[in-house]
């Protein structure tokens, strides 16, 4: 998993740049985190409380949820939650990777770890 942070130097906006497959994360970061230093260390906290355990830990957003179980960290769309039964048009269709995206417990604390460095940094 890629990613880069940047700060946008005219109006001080923060921007997590992900690859392929993990845009949810980033977007995640940015909309449900943010520069909130207390959020991260408790999500990092919940981290190592669950790590080797079947325990599950989530975090429902505005817009996504973090959810925190067998190692993985796992970031949804809320309106993937949703039992309305809308269909989609025939041309139409959710882009699941910006909707979803998976990673395990390693990856997903490093790159909070670096989220808050930046954070700091800036």
């Amino acid at each position: 998993m890629d990613y880069e942070f940047k700060k946008n130097t005219l109006d001080g906006t923060y921007h997590a740049i992900f690859s392929m497959g993990h845009e949810a994360l980033g977007r995640w970061l940015i909309e449900e985190v943010g520069r909130d230093l207390e959020k991260v260390e408790h999500i990092l906290s919940q981290i190592g409380a669950l790590k080797n355990s079947s325990r599950e830990w989530r975090q429902v957003g505005e817009e996504l949820t973090l959810s925190l179980q067998d190692n993985e960290a796992l970031v949804q769309a809320n309106y993937l939650f949703s039992e309305d039964d809308t269909e989609l048009d025939d041309d139409m269709h959710f882009y699941d990777e910006e909707c979803m995206a998976l990673c395990g417990f390693e990856d997903f604390e490093q790159m909070l770890q670096a989220w808050r460095a930046f954070v700091i940094r800036f």
